[in-house]
């Protein structure tokens, strides 16, 4: 049995995990930051960095004692590398080589969203290669086809702003606060999805794409109309957003061949209205629907421990000297998109 110690420090959620290959999820700890971003409607990339060298070594810490275990119990430490706000992605991944040369361990040097499309094998074991991935959070939106550990073929991606970056700032322009998703969703259960008259961008286009910043501007239209309850905007923008991730959904399934399972990862998963969605189109296409728990959905280090888990099994790891990186393509072969910014 193996036993990977995760670090993930992406954004604003500083975590470490212990995590073995029976996935069994020893110990955890999760640092929120919202409170210190909440002021400013998102998250500020010098106070999460902050935040993050201030945190990380005393959640280790903490988690190694929850497990009742040492450093030295570690097979290997994953952090994550990439991608991500380069301050938060450096202080974890300078600790977990700190962590690896003290040690002796090996270092994996985790793709977030690799810790992402993983997550729902540590969840379900029954999850077989190859499957079709949904990803949705708040900095990336893409589908993907996952044939294995280090093996995917991107078939649809943003041109623009991702999912949950739309969530965030229809409730910023809606006035809900931080963080933005799970408020639009409570409010829209108060409202009538089909009061608002927003545009669903790329419905019926070729190519399975998304793109949310028009909806986004219709959204902001809606509010300095006056003349539509904000519940009445949250449930026609998130009904909106669902459809335009159904109709993709559906252009990139009818591509895709021998998947076993249709699934949904990323903090964007944790909505249950799209979990309802995704799971009648799953049906429609005679495919299992398979998402994390929602503690796996947002960010955490279960999932870069488990990724680490994977890699760990086929004999790999990675030099005291990967950098960190901002960018960091799962599939770093796929075309770019016309129309599309650095985003995608």
């Amino acid at each position: 049995m193996a036993l990977i110690l995760g670090i993930e420090s992406s954004c604003d959620e500083t975590a470490a995990a212990l995590v073995t290959s029976e996935r069994a999820i020893l110990a955890q700890h999760i640092a929120s930051q919202d409170d210190a971003h909440r002021p400013y409607g998102g998250v500020v990339p010098e106070i999460a960095a902050r935040a993050h060298a201030e945190r990380l070594a005393p959640l280790i810490a903490a988690t190694l004692a929850d497990a009742g275990l040492t450093l030295n119990d570690v097979d290997a430490i994953a952090a994550t590398a990439g991608p991500g706000l380069i301050g938060g992605v450096m202080v974890g991944l300078v600790t977990g080589k700190a962590l690896a040369m003290a040690t002796g361990k090996p270092l994996i040097a985790v793709n977030h969203l690799e810790g992402h499309a993983l997550s729902p094998r540590l969840a379900d074991p029954a999850l077989r290669f190859p499957y079709a991935l949904l990803l949705v959070s708040g900095g990336h939106c893409q589908i993907l086809r996952v044939d294995g550990v280090g093996q995917y073929r991107r078939m649809a991606t943003t041109i623009d702003d991702a999912l949950g970056e739309a969530f965030d700032k229809t409730a910023k322009i809606l006035g809900l606060g931080y963080p933005g998703g799970p408020r639009v969703e409570k409010l829209a259960r108060e409202g009538d999805a089909k009061a608002v008259p927003l545009p669903r961008p790329l419905i019926g286009s070729a190519e399975p794409h998304f793109s949310f910043a028009g909806l986004k501007s219709a959204v902001l239209r809606a509010k300095d109309s006056g003349h539509y309850r904000d519940a009445d905007i949250a449930a026609s923008f998130q009904q909106a957003a669902i459809d335009c991730v159904i109709d993709r959904l559906k252009r990139a399934l009818a591509t895709m061949d021998g998947v076993t399972a249709l699934v949904v990862a990323g903090g964007v998963a944790a909505n249950q209205a799209m979990r309802h969605a995704l799971e009648h189109l799953a049906a429609a296409h005679d495919l299992p629907f398979i998402a994390p728990p929602l503690q796996l959905c947002t960010d955490n280090a279960a999932m870069i421990a488990w990724a680490g888990v994977e890699r760990h099994a086929q004999g790999q790891s990675d030099p005291l000297d990967f950098v960190a990186r901002p960018r960091w393509p799962l599939d770093p072969e796929a075309a770019p998109v016309r129309g599309a910014g650095v985003k995608a």
